[in-house]
């Protein structure tokens, strides 16, 4: 087991991860430095071998499917996720490692939005992006996050062992903080410098097709893991139609003791039913993910001894 891993998933990086992978050996001698690559087109895995960092691949394409690969293959006390485009400095890797070993963090969350993104940051609508994503989150799962998709954050075993990576692309640190917030696992937050891409550095990340894929995973694991409140909101949703298209049918009744529009008073009923059913499915779908939660703590605790076994040996 690697008492500090420093994870680095790379897609046509080979201007600039030399020089990441240098400055965590600097700031972290004692890691172990792990590349992984995304079907690269230039010699970016070429580079990074030869910078001395460990160099692995992964064929299946999106940044999602890249750290599932690296959360099964690597034991570590404590993780370190980063991108191989140098936005995010190497200075702040030691303090959030030791957030994890000493105070026993299960996610640190290096924190762009309250330093330099929104001023660095030269990608038009990222920013309001960023902010969107991080106010639907709170509001939705009742947390305070301050960086939703930052891609530096540090972790510990526990965590990487029992997150269960559904994301193949850039939806996955969204994935990782919902996670986080619903599972009650210790999060903690560094704020850090964020660096813009050099020039000739390309962003991975399309603002509106991405965009929308996260605004979609978001809308997925609030049904997942809220589903009381979602399909109640959907059944509050039924009712109002339903009333809505009812209100002038029943003035017409009460003014002529007559029902014209049969097929609107039928198509009302079946909305109803709907909004009752939308209702009792998600009190029904609470009870199983409370049992998720369950037997989740449980698997934790499986993965406590796995991980004292790992490091005593």
């Amino acid at each position: 087991m690697d008492k500090i891993a420093v994870l680095i998933p790379c897609y046509n990086e080979a201007r600039t991860i030399e020089k990441v992978i240098n400055d965590f050996r600097a700031v972290l001698p004692e890691a172990v430095i792990y590349v992984y690559d995304n079907n690269s087109s230039d010699n970016t895995a070429d580079i990074a071998e030869k910078a001395g960092a460990i160099v692995r691949y992964e064929y299946m394409q999106g940044k999602g499917n890249v750290i599932r690969r690296m959360f099964r293959e690597i034991d570590a006390e404590v993780y370190i996720m980063t991108d191989g485009d140098d936005t995010y400095p190497a200075e702040y890797a030691r303090e959030m490692a030791d957030k994890v070993i000493e105070k026993k963090a299960d996610m640190v969350v290096g924190d762009r939005l309250s330093s330099t993104y929104f001023t660095e940051n030269k990608r038009p609508f990222h920013n309001l992006g960023n902010t969107v994503v991080r106010s639907s989150i709170n509001h939705l799962f009742k947390n305070d996050i301050k960086d939703v998709m930052t891609g530096y954050r540090a972790f510990s075993y526990n965590f990487v062992k029992t997150f269960p990576v559904l994301s193949q692309g850039f939806e996955i640190e969204t994935e990782m903080t919902i996670h986080a917030v619903d599972k009650n696992m210790s999060v903690d937050n560094v704020i850090i410098d964020y660096r813009d891409r050099p020039e000739g550095s390309e962003s991975k990340l399309n603002t509106y097709s991405d965009g929308f894929k996260v605004l979609k995973t978001i809308a997925r694991l609030y049904k997942n893991y809220k589903p009381r409140q979602f399909f109640t909101a959907v059944s509050a949703i039924l009712i109002l139609l339903a009333v809505i298209f009812f209100i002038p049918v029943l003035v017409t009744y009460i003014q002529t003791g007559l029902v014209p529009q049969i097929p609107t008073l039928i198509v009302c009923g079946f909305v109803a039913l709907g909004a009752i059913q939308s209702y009792f499915s998600g009190l029904i779908l609470s009870t199983i993910e409370q049992k998720n939660k369950q037997d989740f703590e449980y698997r934790l605790a499986k993965t406590e001894d796995k991980f004292w076994e790992l490091k005593n040996k």
